[in-house]
């Protein structure tokens, strides 16, 4: 009822124009001039931080990226050095002394020396790594000829020799044709009968000689030239092949038998390595003396720079800048200050 008399009361003394411009024009008035302030500050300040997070989002992918690669970089330069090559083939020329001629010039028929061959495995560069085991096989395509079954077992020797030419290893190993029987020769013949009539196959077997099992590489030099000899004059040979195959173990053996899993691993390591590596950079940067008396040197700036600002003109645009900021923090005021202010 004491609210109802002092409208009225309000009204008979201001007038209905006056009373309805303070009572409900100005506080609307208000209310839009701090809905609007409050809004242009906060489109400032999203604008400023969505470039902020623009700025940062790329320059942390683009240390991501390049910790990433360099992370598969490492990994490929350590399964360069770390695992060899698996295999190393040479091709075999074997040369023997033929018989001489007689008196007739009439050239006997067979060899007069034990077939041989030297192979050059490498010249100045490290072929073969050391502490790593290597499989050292000599194979031979022979014909099954009645010479090479009534042949017999025969021996196989191989020399390693160093740049400088002397000896690093030696080894002779025994072998033989495999033997088939008169049955299982006749029935083999007769099934493979069309292939060798088109010649897509061949009465040939190959003949494969270990000669090292477990080889490794010499500290005190490196192999470069290998000596092979066939001891017997009464053997015949299509084509010889010298191979060099390693023998992964431990660590080796998972790199190269699954490189996908070994590469994933190894990456992940490389990458969580090269990440602390650069925390603990950072901390040490942040914590170093430099960075402090940089610090220090841009507060006593910044505080000189403050009171030239006071002493000068004003920045009307930060002031309102300043003024759109504390708009978010001060008290709400009421009508009649507002209108005070408007008066004044």
């Amino acid at each position: 009822m004491f609210g109802i008399f002092s409208s009225i009361n309000q009204i008979l003394r201001l007038g209905p124009r006056e009373y309805v411009r303070i009572k409900y024009k100005l506080p609307l008035v208000k209310f839009i001039h701090d809905t609007v302030n409050l809004y242009k500050s906060r489109t400032k300040s999203g604008v400023n931080s969505i470039r902020e997070i623009l700025f940062r989002g790329t320059i942390i992918a683009l240390l991501t990226a390049l910790m990433v690669w360099l992370s598969i970089f490492m990994y490929i330069a350590f399964y360069q050095v770390y695992v060899p090559a698996i295999s190393h083939e040479r091709p075999v020329f074997l040369k023997f002394k033929p018989c001489g001629a007689t008196d007739n010039c009439l050239a006997d028929k067979g060899i007069c020396s034990f077939p041989s061959a030297h192979v050059q495995l490498t010249k100045k560069q490290q072929l073969l790594m050391s502490g790593q085991p290597y499989k050292v096989h000599l194979d031979l395509d022979m014909p099954e000829s009645p010479v090479n079954r009534e042949l017999g077992m025969f021996m196989v020797c191989v020399e390693f020799m160093g740049s400088e030419g002397h000896l690093l290893a030696t080894s002779c190993r025994s072998t033989m044709l495999h033997y088939r029987g008169p049955f299982l020769d006749t029935l083999y013949k007769l099934v493979f009968s069309p292939f060798f009539v088109l010649g897509s196959a061949e009465e040939k077997q190959q003949v494969r000689i270990e000669l090292f099992s477990n080889y490794e590489e010499n500290q005190l030099g490196q192999v470069t030239d290998i000596h092979i000899e066939i001891q017997t004059r009464y053997i015949e040979i299509y084509s010889a092949r010298f191979t060099v195959n390693a023998q992964f173990s431990g660590l080796r053996y998972v790199m190269f038998h699954w490189p996908v899993l070994s590469a994933a691993l190894g990456i992940t390591a490389n990458l969580f390595f090269i990440a602390i590596v650069c925390l603990i950079s950072w901390y040490q940067i942040l914590h170093s003396e430099e960075y402090l008396e940089f610090l220090e040197t841009n507060k006593k700036k910044l505080i000189e720079n403050d009171l030239d600002s006071d002493s000068s003109s004003v920045d009307y645009d930060e002031v309102s800048l300043v003024e759109d900021k504390s708009l978010r923090h001060r008290q709400p005021i009421s009508v009649d200050e507002f209108i005070d202010s408007l008066k004044t």
